[in-house]
């Protein structure tokens, strides 16, 4: 069994936040106002979500309950404005690293070659540096 202690989240601007639990108020994963109604395309997921308690496992079910609820909500969400041209720009001008899905690609090729080499499915890369690096290679 693994444990961790102490570990307590923090809020973010115009977001509700129990800072008592550490958590983000939500129904479903659906984040709630101070009114408790959901915010429209807001969805919280993880610790963030139910606190640091809990198996792998039991974050797996949280997660899958929260994208259940954005797909039961996806044709009533507002589309985004930007393209995505508009999102690789934005992060370049900003230096913030980030994979594409072609990149993804060549992560995830990279990942099962160092597994191959150790018999397994894959060897994870962990590292962020190491993740983009490999990705925009």
């Amino acid at each position: 069994m693994y444990r961790a202690v102490g570990y307590l989240s923090t809020h973010l601007a115009d977001i509700p936040f129990d800072h008592v639990s550490g958590t983000i108020p939500h129904l479903a994963g659906r984040v709630l106002d101070l009114d408790e109604v959901p915010i429209p395309g807001v969805y919280v997921t993880g610790w963030i979500k139910r606190g640091p308690i809990g198996l792998i496992g039991h974050t797996k079910g949280d997660a899958l309950e929260t994208i259940t609820s954005l797909l039961e909500d996806a044709a009533s969400l507002p589309r985004a404005s930007s393209s995505s041209g508009d999102i690789v720009e934005f992060l370049g001008q900003r230096g913030v690293p980030f994979v594409t899905n072609e990149g993804w690609g060549r992560l995830d090729l990279h990942e099962m070659a160092l597994g191959a080499v150790e018999g397994r499915e894959r060897v994870k890369v962990v590292s962020r540096e190491e993740m983009t690096a490999i990705s925009n290679g």
